[in-house]
């Protein structure tokens, strides 16, 4: 038993079919793959993509990167509490260093997570060795292990390739909310011939097509899987809702008894939705929706 089976992981997360006559209509099936019973602190594609992650950080302190609202710190700031592992948020947005902690962050700090604020420009060019290395510096973090924004790394995506292997035979479409596109290129890999996995980015800017491919070739060496990105649901960007989003997600959580999760999980489900009205998919195919998060707080 490694450190990490000692916090119970529920694998494979379930998966639950939901009768909703938007999909029956069209002649489609609805499941949901319930990540987000995998683990009550640790949620969904975070336990995914950290397991490994941690385990390879062998007890040094671990050290990564995020917005002042991201899931990923959040979770990696209660893993550490959980599993006694010092941990380090480098946070976007220098500015936000005399301000009051939002309750993300303010989570953060509660589960022992050392917050180092960043100028913006610095934050961007963290991927550059020498710009890493003076943030590792001024956080006194030089020996870390150090996991990327969104926990999106070769060890990540490997990690996440048992997602699509627990779908096997469950459905023919998989889609998945995209932040940094590391879960995406796990799942898509580890889906099966006949399976194709549908990306819905929750960001602007059109570059996840790039940057999945990238992940994909670090972790396996080329391109894996039938996997597309739909771009056209992000509702303006990263944390960014509009009336419509919300409207739709209270409406799916009355219908349905699961609560959605908005920076992700709502975008997922109302692009679904659109392209089920649409006419997107076949009569009698079998739709999987990856339910990642829960509402916070």
């Amino acid at each position: 038993m490694t450190v990490l089976d000692t916090l119970r992981p529920r694998l494979p997360s379930p998966v639950q079919e939901l009768s909703d006559p938007r999909f029956a209509r069209h002649g489609l099936r609805l499941v949901l793959k319930r990540d987000d019973l995998i683990h009550p602190e640790i949620v969904g594609n975070k336990w995914r993509k950290l397991a490994p992650n941690l385990a390879a950080a062998a007890g040094r302190t671990v050290v990564t990167f995020g917005g002042a609202y991201s899931n990923h710190l959040r979770a990696t700031a209660a893993a550490g509490r959980l599993l006694g592992l010092p941990t380090v948020g480098v946070v976007r947005g220098q500015e936000l260093a005399d301000r009051p902690l939002n309750p993300s962050l303010a989570r953060c700090a509660a589960d022992g997570m050392r917050l180092h604020f960043v100028a913006r420009s610095t934050y961007r060019d963290k991927a550059d060795p020498a710009a890493l290395a003076r943030v590792l510096r001024a956080a006194d973090a030089e020996d870390a292990y150090v996991v990327p924004e969104g926990g999106s790394n070769a060890l990540a995506v490997r990690g996440c390739r048992a997602l699509g292997e627990e779908l096997a035979g469950q459905a023919d479409v998989v889609a998945i909310a995209c932040g940094t596109g590391g879960t995406l290129a796990g799942l898509a890999a580890g889906l099966s011939r006949d399976q194709r996995a549908l990306g819905i980015p929750v960001l602007r800017g059109g570059f996840l097509t790039a940057e999945t491919e990238s992940l994909q070739h670090g972790a396996f060496g080329d391109r894996r899987g039938d996997w597309t990105l739909d771009d056209r649901f992000h509702c303006g960007g990263y944390a960014r809702t509009t009336p419509e989003l919300d409207t739709f997600a209270d409406d799916f959580e009355q219908r349905h008894g699961v609560p959605v999760e908005r920076l992700y999980v709502a975008k997922l489900l109302f692009g679904v939705v659109t392209l089920v009205e649409e006419g997107a998919f076949a009569r009698g195919t079998t739709v999987a929706a990856v339910v990642t998060g829960r509402p916070f707080p």
